[in-house]
Order: C-alpha cells, then sequence, then structure tokens
C-alpha cells in the first residue's frame, strides 16, 4: 500500500511541483492548503492561492484538504514577533512560522487525519545517516532554505519530505510545466510568511505604540530623528533622518529612553562576541567548543565562529566582528549539513 503524503500547498509553484512529483514516485498524495489570519488591513491573496491550490490538485488528480489555522498563527507567531520587536529585538518570522505552524499544528493535524509522511515545498534536503538524520541545504545555493528549518529535529525529520530539495528554481518551474501546472510562472512570494507585502512600519503600528525620537551619534549629540526605536535593527542604514549627506549606520537602539545610536562607519555594528539562547541541535547536542561555519542572516555568506560555554551562558565567538542582530537567528553548518542553531540574545 502506497504511503500518504499531506503535501503542504501555499498556491505556488513549489510546492504544487512538490505534490507533482510525489506522485510520480507513487505516494498517495493529499494537497492540503494552509489558510493562516491575515490582518483586515492587508490586501491578503489567500483566497486567490487557495484557489491556485485546488487547481494544482485537479491538475495533478489528488485530493484537496484544508486546515484553518489562523488563531494559532495569531497567536503563536504574529504575537511573538510583535513582542519581541517591542522590546528592541529582531525576530525571524520564518522560523517561527515553520515551528509553530508548518512542522507543528500542521504536521499533527496530517498525522491525525491518515498521512505517514508530511512534504513542504522548501529548498532543503534531508540524508539518513545510519539511525539519525541530517538537514541538508538545498541544491540550488540562491534558494536554500535551511537556514529557516534549523529548529526540526529528528522526530520531524523522519516523517518530512523536501521534494524539490534537489533542484534549482529554474529546474522546478520546467517541471511545473511538464506537469502542466497553471502556475508555473506564478511570482515567489514576497514579504512575511503568509502575512503578505506590507512595510513593518505599516504592520507594527497597528500593534503597538509608534513615537519619534532622536537619533544620536557616537559622542550622543541629537543628529535626526526615526519613526519609533522599535522599528530599526542593528546595522540598518535606512528609515530614520540625520545631518550631513553621509550614510549612518544604527549601531544601538534603546527602546526604554527611544533612542538609535548610529554612526558613519559601519563595522561599528559589528561585534566579536554573542551571546545564545534557545538552542536547537537537529541530532544529539554536539560538544563545545565547536568550531563551525555560521549564518547571522538568510543568504549571508557563512562566516566562521567559536560556539563555547562561558559561564552558564553558551556564545559565539566570530572570527572577523560581524553585525549579528538581536532577535535573530544564529544557525551552525559543517558545510551542507545544519547542526542546529539558536538566537542572538545580546
Amino acid at each position: 500500500m502506497a504511503k500518504r503524503v499531506f503535501v503542504g500547498l501555499s498556491g505556488g509553484v513549489d510546492s504544487a511541483t512538490s505534490a507533482a512529483l510525489l506522485k510520480e514516485e507513487g505516494y498517495d498524495v493529499v494537497g492540503a492548503f494552509i489558510k493562516i489570519w491575515s490582518p483586515e488591513f492587508i490586501e491578503c491573496t489567500w483566497q486567490e492561492d487557495r484557489l491556485d491550490a485546488m487547481r494544482a490538485c485537479a491538475a495533478l488528480g489528488i485530493q484537496f484538504r484544508e486546515i484553518d489555522l489562523s488563531e494559532e498563527y495569531k497567536g503563536e507567531v504574529v504575537q511573538t514577533m510583535i513582542n519581541d520587536y517591542e522590546r528592541g529585538i529582531t525576530p525571524n518570522p520564518d522560523v517561527l512560522c515553520n515551528r509553530s505552524i508548518k512542522f507543528g499544528h500542521f504536521a499533527t493535524w496530517a498525522f491525525q487525519n491518515g498521512a505517514d509522511v508530511i512534504a513542504t515545498g522548501h529548498y532543503a534536503r534531508i540524508h539518513k545517516e545510519g539511525d539519525r538524520y541530517e538537514l541538508l541545504r538545498g541544491s540550488d545555493s540562491n534558494k536554500d532554505q535551511s537556514y529557516f528549518l534549523y529548529r526540526l529535529g529528528q522526530e520531524n525529520l523522519s516523517r518530512i519530505l523536501f521534494p524539490i530539495g534537489g533542484y534549482s528554481k529554474k529546474e522546478v518551474r520546467l517541471l511545473a510545466k511538464r506537469f502542466a501546472l497553471l502556475n508555473a510562472e506564478k511570482p515567489d512570494s514576497q514579504g512575511l510568511c503568509f502575512v503578505g507585502e506590507v512595510s513593518m512600519k505599516d504592520f507594527l503600528g497597528r500593534f503597538i505604540t509608534l513615537r519619534q525620537g532622536d537619533v544620536i551619534d557616537e559622542s550622543g549629540k541629537v543628529i535626526g530623528r526615526h519613526d519609533g526605536a522599535a522599528l530599526y535593527t542593528v546595522g540598518e542604514r535606512h528609515g530614520f533622518t540625520s545631518t550631513g549627506s553621509e550614510a549612518r549606520y544604527v549601531v544601538a537602539v534603546d527602546i526604554s529612553q527611544n533612542v538609535l545610536k548610529v554612526s558613519s562607519v559601519r563595522a561599528d555594528a559589528s561585534r566579536r562576541v554573542v551571546g545564545i539562547s534557545d538552542m536547537h541541535w537537529i541530532s544529539e547536542p554536539i560538544e563545545l567548543p565547536l568550531t563551525a561555519e555560521v549564518q547571522a542572516r538568510y543568504r549571508e555568506k557563512v562566516f566562521q565562529a567559536t560556539i563555547k560555554m562561558r559561564g552558564e551562558e553558551i556564545t559565539a565567538t566570530f572570527d572577523q566582528p560581524h553585525i549579528a542582530a538581536p532577535g535573530q537567528s544564529l544557525v551552525f553548518y559543517d558545510g551542507d549539513r545544519c547542526l542546529g542553531g539558536g538566537i542572538i540574545n545580546n
């Protein structure tokens, strides 16, 4: 009897092609559209995306199902994100969404409804080595999404498939045409995971109080104004005013005083050592100290760091100063293998 797989369909080409590939491999495929909360002030495309998901299922001759996770998304992803911004750190909503929604509530629902495994259209790969599962980068370096998946563990990986992880985006679109999928040329979605195309200022302004405040230089002199300290991330150089024509970079965010400290030298926003909280290892915990390649942002070039215990705290010491914003994820790699990661906390 064929294994039953529930494929999380977004309405896009990646997830639809994933479903097509699995059907071609002989799986009993169910296409599942995940409805997520969307604020009323945003022009949302979820109905169009749902229709595209239904069309993909019709073209492939597979069952269509849907699950409404609006409240779960609002409470566990959006509210967490808002709380983090309000206290002056910059969270990663895609990491939150993957952990709580796609590989949390959606996976639980799918298994309760007869799925043996679940699948998504992520650009990542899973490799089994002995009795352990490894998360590998996607073959397309420009699309690799392993950075957002570092919270997965052994139980997750044993029941997940990433069918397009070994393909490039160009190859996926060609496959979609071969499978006669109507969304083969559909543009990639932009913006927050399941929230849509909206500026962070417009979004956060609906939920927290944003007050204009001072921008100060290295000496403490007021040189400009900003629209609310919660909007800014260390290393950023847009969205505030300052005297003079030279570019200035945010080097510190003071939420309590509603003040941004900036510098004309971007390197002043860099650090050599950061603290890490909420550590997660994909396989068994790795003995520290560990020297590994790391990423502090999606798609950035990897750099070297040493992870070790400093008293009761885990720290990462970079080989060279680097911009690493509090609230973002620091993800560890050994070549293509994702080892895990944690949250930058200072």
